[in-house]
């Protein structure tokens, strides 16, 4: 006989049904629980975040900080949760963010802005695929206008076209304000969709989601074109600041960037930087984010070179951070704390989270790249000794 999850069609986050969860996985697995069904909020307040509601899983929770922005959005210093189990990580965090704070703070700029549902529309021949690409052209804002009467935030502002055989593959772009959208874009675009079906009798029919917006992925259409929020952080470190800080001149740094670019060359790598997903999923977790999207918003692209001061440039562009202040996981109890840390909870702060999660992303980078250089003299690394003294190999 299958054994059913307990669950109640009156209230499934009452405490009398998480009981009776607790008390079924203790009888049927060999699970004795009691860190996990310890909490503090209002189970209530799950409801639309989870099914089937029996605890939580803490993670622990550091600070790095302050990391020093000089952003359009995000300006000042912030001290950044961050949510993890690996050790030594934000002791490394917090090197790199001296190291801005010493060279005058990161400049962050965003410069995009879409999140994607990606129809795709079949038709009987390659001809008729293309003249429809002609027609959703010509129909384009009364195609924006249909899709926003489901949405008071979102805002349709392009439709990418990408022709194949006798298929259009499309994304809908939209700006979502300071949600992250997935939903919001995907009821904006079934809308319009089945406008189009009954304006273009020649389709024979079509996919909401033909995966051209590659969600929860990384794709070459994305670090062109960009999903969620495309931002750019960058830095000129002193020579002086970078040698006593990272042990590192900017030549050496410099040379080690470009062997790891050749690496990320040659294994197809979704991008050129050291560990992006490092942070980012660090402050996902403690921000109340679609810790999923790690998978589009780790892509990313790095530059550096040495001024003709001596000193070193380094930058990071991020074209598709997914990161909410409003919706989603972001109204949470112990998520929101985090985003209050950081005054970045509620309307009109996402483009202000995306620049602070680029200069961390950026603060990662510069440790990270020093601190696998071997000592010619000592014959040590920073990286290996880190984790003897500070992680898991202790």
């Amino acid at each position: 006989m299958t054994r059913k999850i307990p669950r109640s069609n009156d209230n499934d986050y009452s405490a009398e049904i998480i009981a009776e969860r607790q008390a079924f996985i203790e009888e049927h697995t060999p699970a004795k629980l009691d860190h996990t069904r310890q909490y503090s909020f209002d189970p209530n307040d799950m409801s639309g975040n989870i099914e089937n509601l029996f605890g939580v899983a803490q993670v622990p929770i550091g600070l790095a900080g302050p990391l020093l922005v000089n952003g359009e959005h995000a300006k000042g210093e912030f001290f950044v949760p961050m949510a993890t189990v690996e050790g030594t990580m934000l002791a490394s965090y917090n090197r790199g963010m001296k190291v801005i704070r010493e060279s005058g703070g990161v400049t962050t700029t965003v410069s995009g802005e879409a999140m994607q549902r990606a129809p795709t529309f079949v038709f009987p021949s390659a001809r008729e695929a293309r003249d429809f690409c002609l027609w959703l052209k010509e129909q384009f804002e009364q195609i924006k206008a249909v899709a926003e009467t489901t949405t008071s935030i979102g805002k349709l502002n392009e439709i990418e076209q990408y022709h194949a055989h006798n298929m259009v593959f499309t994304r809908f772009d939209y700006s979502t304000g300071d949600a992250a959208g997935q939903n919001m874009t995907s009821r904006a675009t079934f809308t319009a969709c089945e406008w189009i079906v009954k304006q273009y009798p020649q389709l024979s029919h079509y996919l909401l989601s033909g995966s051209f917006d590659t969600e929860k992925r990384t794709s070459s259409v994305n670090l062109l074109k960009g999903r969620g929020k495309r931002v750019t952080a960058e830095i000129t470190i002193p020579r002086d600041v970078m040698i006593s800080n990272l042990r590192i001149s900017p030549p050496q740094m410099h040379y080690g960037q470009g062997i790891s670019t050749l690496a990320a060359l040659l294994t197809n790598s979704s991008n050129n930087a050291a560990h992006p997903a490092n942070g980012l999923a660090a402050l996902y977790l403690a921000t109340g984010q679609d810790i999923a999207n790690i998978g589009e918003s780790n892509q990313c692209t790095t530059y550096n070179k040495v001024t003709r001061d001596g000193d070193y440039y380094f930058s990071i562009t991020m074209p598709a951070i997914i990161m909410a202040t409003y919706g989603g996981g972001t109204a949470l109890p112990t998520q929101r704390e985090c985003l209050e840390i950081m005054d970045c909870f509620g309307k009109d702060k996402a483009h202000k989270l995306a620049e602070i999660a680029a200069g961390l992303v950026l603060a990662g980078e510069l440790s990270l790249g020093a601190a696998t250089r071997v000592d010619k003299e000592t014959r040590k690394n920073e990286w290996v000794d880190a984790h003897e003294r500070l992680g898991r190999n202790r």
